[in-house]
């Protein structure tokens, strides 16, 4: 960046990120007439979830359930020709939605009166004062950091070197790799590896922890690992060594001898990196803003997502707490109320649900048992666990796999988790995550309420209905 004594633009907020802080700068617009605000974001604008994260990645993998569907057909008596993939025409679908949505924001950037549009990086240079790239000093009393993450790359001799994909990258393939190895075992990992192999991909995945999908309570990534396994090769505890690439063109990755496993080589046409997201603060220099951040980066922020520098507040991704959307707009809410509306309310993150949307897909919210376990003795504890084919739509759709399992304070009846892996996951967790916003959080409503026979959402009611003890064998689902 360049330096230099450049005069300074005086603005009443700034929004660095142009996901869900530029609401909160657009509400605090619209209620205070006549103050400006600047917008930064060196990236496309939209945010990752637009640009290189839910949005593009959900366009993938709802190609992917609908090729899965159509390989099923046999079993419901059907006969259809092999699904062939156009994979261009795929990505094509894919850029053809999130392209002009991308330029719709960006001309309105552009075009705002009152808010200033600058794409480019930035960096503090004194507490509440920025330097732009071209070397433009902003200054600004209230400044919001929605600054997002970025990939890491593990450190693999050779790794970089062989040009790997990462999740923010891959949206821009034309050509479907033959043999792809996914790097990691989360959430990310598995939502790839379900969109690649139903596209005709060999994939490899490489996790080090030997579970896949380890922030999940055991028994659903044990459901995962099952039937993802059936169509992508795990391979789990497992640390690259190296990475080579050929006289042919194609990458080798190379497994050492671990925990009794042998040596091996992977063979490989593209790498795709998915073994986490880091903090881009960095790029900010915030200490020199008198901002805090850990050991990793995050922004440090109290209960009301504020930093040590008054008016300078963190949200999203930033923080490194709950890197979802839905948490985002939830703490945009916050910052709303406090800045817009003089609210000053504490974030409130005991529920907050997730989804992975892989085959077979995943929703969960709350604590696994054993989180639960570590802070309620388990005689205050009831689990209940329920199939999906033990209930009559479950039966008519075929699945064979599919568990909801649900964590409950005997007293009271509180709800402290629940996860479901299996079709339409996400729909169905919804019930459970309104009730854990509710001042008891209490199951009731549920073991009470009607569910419409013949549909999915009975597999949650039954699973309510079936709890026990922790300590007793699980029950067996009846028909």
């Amino acid at each position: 960046m360049t330096s230099g004594s450049a005069p300074v633009k005086e603005y009443g907020m700034i929004a660095i990120g142009s996901g869900s802080a530029v609401s909160v700068l657009d509400s605090w617009l619209r209620t205070h007439p006549g103050e400006r605000g600047a917008v930064i974001d060196k990236d496309s604008p939209g945010g990752i979830c637009l640009t290189r994260g839910c949005i593009p990645s959900k366009m993938l993998t709802s190609v992917a359930d609908v090729i899965r569907t159509v390989q099923r057909a046999p079993e419901f008596g059907l006969s259809v020709r092999d699904v062939r993939v156009d994979f261009a025409r795929v990505m094509k679908r894919l850029h053809d939605h999130i392209d002009p949505e991308i330029e719709a924001i960006r001309q309105g950037l552009s075009q705002a009166r009152e808010i200033d549009y600058y794409p480019e990086t930035v960096e503090f240079v004194a507490p509440y004062t920025l330097r732009t790239a071209r070397g433009e000093r902003l200054r600004a009393p209230r400044i919001l950091l929605g600054l997002g993450s970025e990939p890491r790359l593990p450190p693999i001799p050779g790794l970089a070197e062989s040009e790997p994909l990462t999740s923010d990258t891959v949206f821009d393939l034309r050509e479907l790799p033959d043999r792809l190895t996914i790097l990691g075992g989360g959430y990310i990992a598995a939502e790839f590896a379900h969109i690649f192999s139903s596209f005709g991909s060999e994939v490899t995945v490489i996790g080090r922890n030997p579970r896949l999908l380890p922030r999940e309570d055991p028994e659903i990534s044990e459901v995962v690992t099952q039937e993802l396994g059936k169509r992508v090769r795990l391979l789990r505890g497992r640390t690259p060594r190296r990475i080579r690439r050929t006289r042919r063109g194609s990458l080798t990755i190379d497994l050492g001898a671990e925990d009794g496993q042998p040596a091996e080589d992977v063979e490989a046409d593209r790498i795709l990196v998915a073994t986490g997201r880091g903090s881009t603060s960095h790029h900010l220099h915030p200490e020199r803003g008198g901002i805090d951040t850990d050991p990793q980066g995050w922004i440090r922020v109290n209960e009301y997502l504020e930093t040590r520098q008054p008016g300078i507040y963190a949200l999203g991704d930033a923080t490194g707490v709950w890197p979802f959307k839905h948490k985002a707009n939830y703490d945009a809410r916050i910052l709303h109320e406090a800045l817009v509306n003089g609210r000053r309310i504490p974030v409130d993150y005991h529920a907050i649900p997730h989804a992975v949307f892989t085959d077979p897909e995943v929703a969960s919210v709350g604590w696994t048992e054993e989180q639960a376990r570590a802070q309620v003795p388990s005689s205050e504890l009831l689990v209940g666990r329920y199939e999906y084919r033990h209930t009559a739509k479950g039966e008519a759709l075929g699945v064979h796999h599919g568990l909801v399992k649900v964590l409950v304070r005997r007293n009271g009846l509180e709800i402290l988790g629940a996860h479901i892996v299996g079709p339409q996951a996400s729909i169905l967790l919804q019930e459970v995550v309104n009730l854990l916003y509710t001042p008891d959080r209490s199951a009731l409503p549920i073991l009470q309420g009607l569910h419409i026979h013949p549909a999915l959402s009975e597999v949650v009611e039954r699973a309510f209905l079936s709890l026990r003890p922790l300590e007793d064998p699980p029950a067996r689902s009846p028909p």
